[in-house]
């Protein structure tokens, strides 16, 4: 399932309304923890996408299939801009510019790609094992790739 996101911040909102509606008919209760990490890291990713690109862009959301007993959601942020995304090093007093590193922290597996002359930054998490299972083991951080870098301010 995707949603389309005009280059507008107000979207950012309408995105996390969004993701928390398509989670109440999977199976994912709202308070659960994976609930509201996913709402975050959509709040960060869709801003991103709104302020640094200036671009459409479209939020997809995979999730877990009851019959299928996947344990993994999948989202992802396609924009058109070429732009590679720049985690950032920011001091305690900066406002903004830790987004990419809050994606990096919650995620359990995270990078991104070109796509056609846009990109597609893409996150997974592994929902928490229930009652009697063993947890998910996290692999966490980005996954290397070219072009990426890092860009302290």
């Amino acid at each position: 399932m995707q949603l389309e996101i005009r280059p507008d911040p107000a979207e950012v909102g309408r995105a996390r309304r969004w993701a928390r509606s398509r989670l109440a008919g999977s199976g994912i209760r709202a308070d659960e923890q994976l609930a509201e990490t996913l709402v975050l890291i959509v709040s960060e990713l869709v801003t991103n996408a709104v302020v640094h690109t200036g671009c459409p862009a479209v939020l997809r959301l995979v999730l877990p299939g009851v019959v299928t007993g996947e344990t993994t959601v999948r989202l992802e942020v396609d924009d058109t801009s070429g732009s590679a995304p720049v985690p950032r090093c920011v001091d305690d007093d900066a406002t903004g510019g830790r987004g990419l590193a809050l994606v990096d922290g919650l995620a359990d597996r995270w990078g991104w790609s070109r796509e056609g002359a846009g990109k597609r930054i893409w996150c997974e998490l592994d929902r928490c094992a229930g009652p009697g299972e063993a947890p998910p083991v996290r692999t966490g951080g980005a996954v290397p790739h070219e072009g990426m870098t890092y860009e302290v301010v």
